[in-house]
């Protein structure tokens, strides 16, 4: 089994994980390149491109180039991208490339795309990112997959990588992320509709109370609720888009995705409601949702924000 370092990785996608990722290997001395469709979008394509430069990653003009040559090809784009990204890649891939796709999508989507690999030289392997990216960075945990999973857990621990292969059938992987994700999210959702319905009736420091009685190691009372609405408010257009991904895994399953449905409209419902009232600027450090809640109310009352 080899544990031999990748010394030329190629990232599809430099949003935030993307961009993280990059920098990182870049600093470990390896030769990264990578292409997102806003290299050609006129409008983000400068700022796009000047970041590339600042992470010392090499900007390709488009995904054939960015793979070319590459050892490991790092698919980190939008759940609705991704199938479609690994149908492009697969047929460029030559013997020895490996394709690791980090997407959060349904297991029935990791193997369809999986298929695309079978007439492929090169290797597909689904990754389940199981954490945050940006507090861990390269260390973040992810569950592997797929029949070349276990073999490249040490080649992805040589460049600081955290990987656990779990099945070489692809899609198991996916499903521990798919169903852990309707707890977690569903939480953050949960958390919205209540704490904003317990401010407008000035009981949400009693329901704070309450909950961190009956569950006294969460942080109710502390940074808990900042943090989980903070995440939607910030993230909550991804991660609704993945919550269909989890809900499509569970109707997959056999099971009607209510709770996960649920979810992914309530995070889009924030989203929505910040972009309408132009509170962009309310979220990102030092939020509090106590300041968004009053805000939101003013505006639901008077069609205003406050």
């Amino acid at each position: 089994m080899s544990t031999k370092p990748f010394a030329k990785i190629g990232i599809i996608g430099f949003g935030e994980v993307g961009g993280i990722f990059g920098r990182d290997f870049v600093e470990r001395g390896i030769d990264v390149a990578t292409f997102d469709i806003l290299f050609d979008n006129p409008t983000s394509r400068e700022a796009m491109l000047a970041k590339a430069r600042d992470h010392g990653v090499r900007a390709c003009e488009s995904a054939g180039d960015c793979l070319r040559g590459c050892e490991l090809i790092i698919s980190a784009v939008t759940a609705a991208s991704a199938a479609r990204v690994a149908e492009e890649c697969a047929p460029l891939l030559v013997s020895g490339q490996i394709f690791l796709d980090i997407n959060s999508v349904s297991p029935e989507t990791k193997s369809r795309m999986a298929n695309e690999f079978d007439r492929s030289q090169g290797q597909f392997v689904e990754a389940a990112v199981m954490a945050a990216v940006a507090p861990q960075r390269l260390k973040v945990p992810m569950l592997l997959g797929g029949k070349f999973a276990k073999e490249l857990v040490p080649r992805l621990a040589a460049i600081g990588m955290n990987g656990k292969a779990v099945s070489e059938k692809v899609g198991v992987a996916s499903a521990v992320k798919m169903c852990r994700s309707v707890i977690i999210k569903g939480l953050e959702a949960l958390v919205v509709e209540s704490m904003l319905a317990a401010r407008r009736y000035g009981a949400e420091e009693a329901v704070l109370a309450s909950l961190a009685a009956t569950y006294p190691d969460m942080g109710w009372q502390g940074e808990l609720p900042d943090y989980l609405i903070g995440r939607v408010a910030e993230h909550g257009r991804r991660r609704a888009a993945e919550m269909r991904e989890a809900a499509q895994a569970v109707k997959d399953a056999g099971i009607d995705p209510h709770m996960a449905s649920a979810t992914a409209a309530r995070q889009e419902w924030l989203v929505d409601e910040i972009a309408a009232h132009r509170l962009q600027d309310r979220v990102g450090k030092d939020f509090s949702w106590r300041a968004l809640a009053d805000t939101l109310s003013v505006a639901a009352k008077t069609g205003k924000p406050r």
